[in-house]
């Protein structure tokens, strides 16, 4: 009877955790839209090339090298010693869920981390310079930094993050700020889309070319958060793990309403107008605000959170305008800033397991690691390939100069 229990258990948190990352797989759909409906329609088959691209090149690399750096202690070999198998048999602690379905889950939030990347690099990058950072990425950055919080290794062989009290439990600091710092480099390396800002310094707004398609694209993200940050808690099949599993859901939820609003107020507090931009990123700004620690909130304190990021999210935008700091989507905002947030707020509801300098260490770890060497890589392509298309490019759209064909064609009139 006993072990007809455990198997129980065992297929339902493994169906549980593959149901939660199909929804992360998702969120791919969502950041397409998003990015699609943000850019300018000229744009707009390059960026979706690079999301489905992007996804699938996440897939080969943290098969063949990220998951043995992150999980692995870099050993080559653990894929298939740690994966192929069904987590039982031969074990000395049996897992609660098979070990493949752990790495479809992984293997979902890098790619996750990597589409951060494409929309503040978008309408003025090369492709395949993208794509070519994207294997670096994937198989080794975002695998390192990975590997010295959820894989438990010590930083350069000195301290573990944990013990520093350092805690993240679905990824705003792990995923979100290392995505967003690897896209500030970019965008620093890059430099801003032609005509974003004016001779006297003034910012000139670049309008989206689909709001509809941005708006579908949150939502989609919005429930694909579901599985992000629900999948985390890692089991469902027990009391315990149920409750904890509806308690993040509610919370995710209330976060992501909470961050809506209040970007929405401050946005007509600021323009005199409902900005439907702002609001879509006051969403996507709760959500990583909560997604820290989203099982140890009241749902009060989940949205009150949410909203704090909402507010954060506008100000941040508008302050990196002002740097000059070309984000077409606002990644950086949404995804670093607010990820920073989120993990400063853990402490307040999850003081035994973390602190504030803790969290502030991780934070630069993570930072500077990942900044650090995606300066370098942006750098080396630079020098042999070049990141920008060129100035003529840039004026017709990449969607002609990188794809060869137009996502609007029947709106193009031909010259």
């Amino acid at each position: 009877m006993e072990n007809e229990i455990f198997q129980l258990q065992y297929a339902l948190d493994t169906f549980y955790f593959l149901i939660c990352g199909a929804l992360v797989m998702w969120m791919a759909a969502g950041f397409s839209m998003l990015e699609a409906g943000l850019v300018r329609s000229k744009n707009t088959t390059e960026i979706l090339t690079k999301n489905v691209a992007l996804y699938s090149i996440s897939c080969i690399m943290y098969m063949v090298v990220g998951y043995s750096i992150m999980y692995g202690g870099g050993d080559l070999t653990f894929f298939l010693d740690g994966i192929v198998g069904d987590g039982v048999t031969g074990a000395e602690e049996p897992a609660t869920y098979a070990p493949s379905a752990d790495f479809f889950f992984q293997v979902v939030f890098v790619a996750t981390a990597m589409s951060i990347v494409s929309g503040a690099v978008a309408e003025r990058m090369k492709l395949w310079a993208f794509l070519a950072f994207a294997v670096v990425m994937t198989g080794v950055i975002y695998p390192m930094e990975g590997a010295w919080t959820w894989g438990g290794e010590a930083v350069f062989g000195m301290y573990t993050l944990g013990d520093l009290g350092f805690s993240d439990f679905a990824g705003s600091g792990i995923v979100h700020l290392a995505g967003a710092s690897a896209a500030l480099a970019g965008v620093i390396m890059l430099g801003a889309r032609k005509g974003k800002y004016g001779p006297q310094g003034q910012t000139n707004a670049i309008p989206g070319a689909n709001l509809p398609l941005a708006t579908l694209g949150t939502f989609i993200l919005w429930m694909g958060w579901f599985g992000f940050n629900g999948g985390s808690v890692l089991a469902t099949a027990s009391v315990e793990s149920a409750n904890s599993v509806a308690v993040v859901f509610m919370n995710t939820n209330a976060a992501a309403a909470g961050g809506l609003v209040a970007a929405l107020i401050v946005a007509r507090v600021l323009f005199g107008k409902a900005d439907l931009t702002m609001a879509l990123n006051g969403a996507l700004a709760g959500l990583v605000a909560i997604t820290a620690e989203p099982s140890t909130p009241t749902a009060l304190q989940a949205t009150l959170f949410g909203a704090f990021g909402g507010v954060l999210v506008v100000f941040s935008i508008l302050s990196l305008d002002k740097l000059k700091i070309d984000d077409p989507v606002g990644a950086i905002s949404v995804h670093g800033v607010v990820g920073l947030l989120g993990l400063l707020l853990v402490p307040i509801t999850n003081g035994e397991n973390s602190s504030f300098s803790g969290q502030l260490i991780g934070a630069a770890t993570i930072f500077v690691w990942v900044f650090g060497t995606s300066l370098i890589v942006w750098g080396v392509i630079k020098a042999l390939v070049g990141i920008r298309v060129t100035e003529e490019e840039e004026y017709e759209g990449v969607d002609l100069s990188e794809c060869g064909m137009e996502a609007y064609p029947e709106f193009i009139t031909s010259k």
